[in-house]
């Protein structure tokens, strides 16, 4: 199934390969570059901001048993990202995938 989405989507394989790209050359650590990568699972719309987890990987098989975040959730985590002190040391050079509850 990945193997069709990569070759019907080009925008696919470049995603994976700047992911790629952040993990093996840049780092976690890097002098330079901090960096911190949000994928959100299905995106839905919502009016207002509700509960959700970040988990370092994904914890549902994307195509078979998606799970949802509404787009304001995935706006409200990044905006946490750059705001909140103490998440950006938790999350840094990682991939975070968030779900709502």
């Amino acid at each position: 199934m990945i193997g069709l989405l990569r070759l019907l989507l080009p925008p696919h394989v470049d995603n994976e390969q700047a992911a790629d790209y952040l993990r093996t050359q840049i780092g976690q650590r890097d002098e330079l570059i901090e960096w911190v990568a949000v994928r959100p699972d299905g995106l839905v719309d919502a009016d207002e901001v509700t509960a959700y987890d970040a988990y370092p990987s994904p914890t549902r098989s994307a195509i078979f048993n998606a799970g949802q975040v509404s787009r304001i959730n995935v706006a409200h985590f990044m905006a946490e990202l750059i705001t909140n002190a103490s998440i950006w040391p938790q999350w840094q050079g990682q991939m975070p995938v968030i779900y709502s509850r």
